[in-house]
C-alpha cells in the first residue's frame, strides 16, 4: 500500500470542498426560485436569509449524498492506487452535475404551474407531455432549454475545477512510500470523514431523521417551498411513484367524489345538540399519546392506570364510542386536524404536495379570529410535522429547542409532559387578557416506548408511562380550573391513536376516548354515537356556527341525519363497524380477518368502496 500525506490532504480538501460547493450551488438554486418566481411571489430581503437558513439542514443532507461516491472513490484511491478511480470520479461529477443541475432548474421552471416541488409525482404523468408542451411557447422551451444547459455547463465547471486542483494535480505524482502507519491515519481520516458526512445525510443527531417538512417554517407556502431542497424532495417520492387512483380498485363503476351511503353532505340548517354555552369559548386541544382505551377505565381498560381521566369524565362530555382513524401519530394528527380520512400505505403528512390541500383546522379558526398556537416537546420536524402544522394553520410553533438543554433532554423524546405542561400553563396565563380567541394545541409525548418517566406509581413501566401522562394533564387542567380562563375555556382531551397491545386487526385498538370538559360545556353528559377522529373538526366547528364544508371526510355526530358508521385502516387492512356490528378486512390478502356478530357482505362492500374512494379522491388532489 502506497500512501502519501500530499494524496491525504488532497483528497480531503476535494470531499470537503467539493461539500461546500454543493452547498453553494443549492443556495444560488434558492436565488435563482426566489428570483424567477418574484412576479407572482413577492419577498423581501429578510425572506431570502430566512429560506436559505430554514434550507440549509436539507441542502447539506443533500450534499452529504452527492458526497457518498466521492468518498467511496476517494477511499479506493487511498487504498489501491489506480488511473481508473479518477476516471470513475470524472464519470460521475458528468452524472452529479447534470442530474443536479436538471432537478435545480426545472424545479424552478416548472412550480408556476404546478405550484408544488418537484416530485416522482411528474413521473406519472410522462404520457402526458405533449399535452404540456402545448400550454408554452417554443421560444418559452427553448431559453429555458438553454438557462438549464448553461447551469449544468457552470455547476460541472465548479466540480471539475475542484477536481483538477486537489485530486488529478496530485495524484500524477507516482511518490508514495509505503507505510502501515500512514494507511492507518489515512483509513481513520476518511472514516471520521464518512461519519460526518452521514450525520449531514441524516440530518444530525436527534431522533428526528430528514425530511421535506424540516424546512417549513412560514405561513406562506411559496416561502416553505423555496426552503426545501428539489433534489432532496424529488428523491424522497420515489417510493411514491404508483398512481393511487389505480389502487384498491374493486367497483369500476363506483365515482371518485364520495357517495350516498358513506360520508353525506348534512344540511346545516337542520338543528342539533349543542354541548357548549357559547360560540366563540378559548380551545385548549390536548392529543395525548397513544393514550387509547386500554387505559381507560370506562372504556373497559385497566383500573387505576388513568384514575384523573375517569374523575374527569364525571364533570365532562364523554364520547364512549369514538374511533381513532389510524395507527401513527403522522397520520392520526392528520385525522384529528384536518378532518380526512386515513390510509393503510400513506402519509398525508409526509406528502408535501397534498397535506397542502387539506382542510386545516387551525385555519378554519383563525379564519374566525382565533389565534392558533402549537407545542409539542420533542423535535417538531419530525416525519415532517412541522411542515404539516404550518400548513393547517398554526402560526406559533413550540418544539424542544425552545426549552433548556437539560429540559429538552429529560425524556427519550425530547421534554417530558410534566414540564411541557407547565410551559403550557405558563404559556395560557399570559392570554387571560388576550382580545382574540385562542386555539392550542399541545402534544404530549411521555406514554411512548421506551417508557422512562420521572415518576413511580406502578410497577408495569407501560402503565406507569400512561399514569403520568395521566397525572401531568389533570395537573394542567387543574391549574386552568383556578384562573378567569376557565369560564370561557373548552379542553378538549383525545389521544392520536390507541396502544398496541395484540395488534392492529384488533377493533379495540382503535376505540379511544374523546372528553369535552372546561367552563365552556353546557352540561356534563355522555355521547353513544359511533365517530372517527376525523369527525372532530366538523363537530367543533358546528359547535362553534363554522361551516363544515371544506370538510368532505368529517361528520358533526351530533346531527340528527349524521350517517353512523367508523372507518378505521393499518398497515394491511381496513376495518368498518356500524350499527349491524364490526368487519376487520386485511387487503393483502383479500381476506376477512373478523365480522362479529356474524358476516355481512354489506360492510365488506361499505369498507371496500370506502378505501377505493378514499385512493380515488388522493389521485384527484394532484390534479386540482
Amino acid at each position: 500500500m502506497a500512501i502519501h500525506r500530499t494524496h491525504l490532504k488532497s483528497i480531503l480538501l476535494f470531499l470537503l470542498s467539493t461539500f461546500a460547493f454543493w452547498l453553494l450551488v443549492f443556495m444560488v438554486g434558492k436565488l435563482l426560485f426566489l428570483g424567477y418566481n418574484a412576479a407572482e411571489y413577492p419577498w423581501s430581503a429578510g425572506d431570502v436569509r430566512d429560506v436559505l437558513w430554514h434550507g440549509l439542514s436539507m441542502d447539506a443532507s443533500t450534499a452529504g449524498y452527492l458526497l457518498a461516491v466521492p468518498w467511496l472513490l476517494s477511499l479506493g484511491m487511498l487504498c489501491f492506487p489506480s488511473r481508473w478511480w479518477g476516471r470513475l470520479l470524472t464519470g460521475y461529477l458528468v452524472f452529479a452535475a447534470i442530474a443536479g443541475g436538471l432537478i435545480v432548474m426545472v424545479d424552478t421552471f416548472l412550480y408556476p404551474f404546478w405550484k408544488f416541488k418537484l416530485s416522482a409525482t411528474v413521473f406519472t404523468y410522462m404520457d402526458t407531455l405533449d399535452g404540456a408542451a402545448n400550454s408554452v411557447t417554443t421560444g418559452f422551451m427553448l431559453s429555458r432549454s438553454a438557462a438549464i444547459v448553461a447551469f449544468i455547463a457552470m455547476v460541472f465547471a465548479g466540480e471539475f475545477a475542484l477536481f483538477r486542483r486537489f485530486w488529478h494535480r496530485n495524484f500524477q505524482r507516482r511518490e508514495g512510500v509505503p507505510s502501515w502507519r500512514a494507511a492507518g491515519v489515512s483509513l481513520l481520516s476518511m472514516l471520521l470523514l464518512g461519519g460526518f458526512d452521514f450525520l449531514a445525510i441524516r440530518g444530525g443527531i436527534s431522533t428526528a431523521v430528514q425530511n421535506v417538512g424540516t424546512a417549513y417554517y412560514s405561513q406562506t407556502l411559496f416561502l416553505n417551498h423555496a426552503a426545501v431542497n428539489p433534489a432532496f424532495s424529488l428523491l424522497s417520492s420515489f417510493k411514491r411513484t404508483k398512481r393511487f387512483g389505480e389502487q384498491y380498485q374493486y367497483f369500476r363503476d363506483l365515482q371518485p367524489e364520495v357517495t350516498a351511503g358513506t360520508y353525506l353532505p348534512l344540511d346545516e340548517s337542520v338543528p342539533f345538540d349543542t354541548l357548549l354555552r357559547t360560540e366563540r369559548p378559548n380551545i385548549l386541544l390536548i392529543l395525548m399519546e397513544g393514550f387509547g382505551g386500554q387505559f381507560v377505565r370506562e372504556l373497559g381498560g385497566a383500573e387505576n392506570v388513568a384514575p384523573n381521566f375517569s374523575k374527569m369524565i364525571q364533570e365532562g362530555v364523554f364520547f364512549d364510542r369514538y374511533y381513532s382513524n389510524s395507527f401513527r401519530t403522522d397520520r392520526g394528527t392528520v385525522s384529528l386536524l384536518s378532518g380526512w380520512i386515513s390510509y393503510p400505505s400513506v402519509s398525508l403528512m409526509r406528502l408535501p404536495e397534498k397535506m397542502v390541500q387539506l382542510p386545516g383546522l387551525a385555519r378554519s379558526l383563525s379564519r374566525e379570529g382565533y389565534d392558533t398556537e402549537f407545542l409539542y416537546g420533542g423535535d417538531i420536524t419530525f416525519m415532517g410535522t412541522s411542515g404539516y402544522l404550518v400548513s393547517n394553520g398554526f402560526t406559533t410553533l413550540h418544539g424542544d429547542k425552545d426549552f433548556s438543554i437539560s429540559d429538552a433532554r429529560s425524556s427519550k423524546w425530547g421534554v417530558a409532559d410534566g414540564i411541557a405542561a407547565q410551559r403550557v400553563a405558563e404559556i395560557l396565563h399570559g392570554k387571560t387578557d388576550a382580545d382574540k380567541p385562542w386555539f392550542f394545541t399541545f402534544q404530549t409525548l411521555s406514554s411512548h416506548e421506551p417508557f422512562e418517566v420521572p415518576y413511580h406509581r406502578l410497577a408495569d413501566p407501560v402503565q406507569n408511562a400512561f399514569a403520568y401522562t395521566d397525572s401531568c394533564v389533570a395537573a394542567l387542567v387543574d391549574d386552568l380550573r383556578n384562573t378567569p380562563l376557565w369560564e370561557n375555556l373548552l379542553v378538549i382531551l383525545v389521544p392520536d391513536h390507541g396502544f398496541l397491545t395484540t395488534s392492529y386487526e384488533d377493533p379495540e385498538f382503535f376505540h379511544s376516548p374523546l372528553l369535552w370538559m372546561g367552563g365552556a360545556i353546557r352540561a356534563p353528559r355522555r355521547v353513544s354515537y359511533l365517530m372517527n377522529q376525523s369527525d372532530l373538526c366538523a363537530t367543533l366547528l358546528a359547535q362553534l356556527g363554522i361551516s363544515t364544508t371544506d370538510y368532505p371526510y368529517s361528520r358533526n355526530v351530533m346531527h340528527p341525519d349524521c350517517p353512523r358508521f367508523v372507518y378505521s385502516t393499518f398497515p394491511s387492512g381496513i376495518m368498518y363497524a356500524d350499527s349491524t356490528g364490526t368487519t376487520v378486512y386485511d387487503i393483502t390478502s383479500d381476506k376477512v380477518i373478523s365480522s362479529s356478530p356474524s358476516p355481512s357482505e354489506r360492510r365488506l362492500f361499505l369498507a371496500k368502496r370506502l378505501l377505493q374512494q378514499s385512493y380515488s379522491a388522493l389521485d384527484n388532489m394532484e390534479k386540482r
